[in-house]
């Protein structure tokens, strides 16, 4: 705990001797809401999926055409105006009538889609959240560690200074003093290791908030251990499976439009005809055309949508399995890491401080040798940075869970 609560104290005066802001996980999440890409990727394809759904309800345009016929240059176009002239002129107008319910199909399976982008959207949050999260407790366990790795550099400093008068006072062999240095130096650079991995910490964080990663700096303390109940909101109101669930009902809708292409469209027309041939004539009629199924009857186009529609069901099924392994896998990785967090916060991190403290007193009285003390100091440092991890482990495993009963939906 003293190392914790020393930690604790340190971490404004070196956020502020960086120019450093602390940033809460609060504060970070509503950033990462501003600027997260992947919600706006996200966002975009919804936009998308509602502009198919307007597609998708239109009715076929109307096609115009103008024909000017019997043109002979031989017997001559005929004297005077455009009007006068010995042609034949048709005005004609076609709309094509849809049968067999396909616009019908074609909305309901473009709505089934836009649902689908809606989840998809809602999960890639959800993810991302869980991204965020991650990242900022890397951060926080960076700076821990660099904290750690700092003080103990600075404490094999001292070690070696004194020891190099010590040795010119003849109280120690200089084997002792070359044991020193060579501490120091792997403290050292272990520190310098520490400061690599906070920078690539704050780049990761950086990302995903839009800010720069230089002046960030994880202030929120770890989350305290508690006993969760873990209690699971049911499965099917994951937006993955929703998300899944609707792109099987597009699917099978996109299977009836592809069956319900043997229905014949229906094209009707009405025509205007100006004949100067003889005696100007006018005259109109109407007239209908359907499709000739001579070569083939869509059977590819219905092979095809029947194979999409088992493979959207087949991967609805692969999700659902896949979401039932993650719910007990982060059950499981939280229970183990609060039993480790409980063995190292319950005595295991105090106990090897108090072994160091007492290891550096008998050093200092000349009642231990400076290999059981050098001895003592690497199993506190490592028992300070299992307790860091473990303290981070824990948040991370407590998000995964959280994240597991996070199914809200966004408007």
């Amino acid at each position: 705990m003293r190392s914790l609560l020393l930690s604790l104290l340190l971490f404004p005066a070196l956020a502020m001797a960086q120019n450093e802001a602390p940033l809460s996980l609060d504060q970070a999440e509503k950033l990462w809401q501003a600027h997260s890409r992947e919600i706006s990727l996200a966002r975009t394809a919804v936009g998308g999926a509602a502009a198919d759904l307007k597609t998708a309800g239109q009715i076929p345009n109307p096609d115009v055409s103008l024909n000017t016929l019997s043109i002979s240059p031989w017997s001559g176009y005929g004297s005077g105006g455009w009007k006068d002239k010995k042609m034949d002129t048709q005005l004609r107008l076609d709309q094509t009538i849809e049968r067999g319910g396909k616009r019908e199909l074609r909305v309901k399976g473009a709505e089934a889609r836009l649902e689908a982008a809606r989840f998809d959207l809602d999960d890639t949050a959800r993810q991302q959240r869980g991204a965020l999260r991650y990242a900022y407790y890397n951060l926080r366990l960076a700076q821990e560690k660099l904290l750690l790795a700092k003080e103990t550099a600075e404490l094999y400093g001292k070690s070696s200074d004194a020891g190099r008068l010590r040795l010119k006072a003849g109280d120690i062999a200089p084997i002792d003093l070359s044991r020193l240095q060579i501490d120091k130096s792997r403290a050292d650079s272990e520190a310098r290791q520490a400061q690599a991995e906070l920078e690539q910490a704050q780049l990761e964080l950086a990302y995903l908030i839009g800010r720069d990663p230089e002046t960030l700096y994880a202030a929120d303390p770890w989350p305290a251990l508690e006993e969760q109940a873990l209690t699971q909101t049911p499965l099917d109101q994951r937006p993955d499976l929703e998300a899944a669930r609707k792109r099987v009902a597009a699917a099978e809708t996109d299977r009836d439009l592809a069956r319900a292409l043997k229905k014949r469209n229906v094209t009707l027309g009405v025509q205007y005809e100006h004949n100067l041939q003889n005696a100007p004539t006018n005259s109109y009629g109407i007239g209908f055309s359907v499709p000739l199924f001579a070569w083939h009857e869509y059977e590819g186009e219905i092979a095809r949508a029947e194979a999409d529609y088992d493979n959207a069901r087949q991967q609805f099924e692969r999700q659902q399995a896949q979401a039932t392994g993650q719910v007990a896998q982060a059950r499981s990785t939280l229970l183990s890491a609060q039993a480790r967090y409980k063995r190292l916060e319950g005595g295991l991190l105090a106990d090897a401080e108090r072994v160091a403290k007492a290891a550096e007193f008998a050093y200092s009285k000349g009642a231990m040798g400076l290999m059981d003390l050098l001895d003592a100091r690497r199993t506190l440092r490592q028992i300070q940075m299992e307790a860091a991890s473990a303290r981070a482990d824990y948040a991370k495993a407590l998000s995964d869970w959280q994240i597991q009963a996070e199914f809200r939906k966004n408007k």
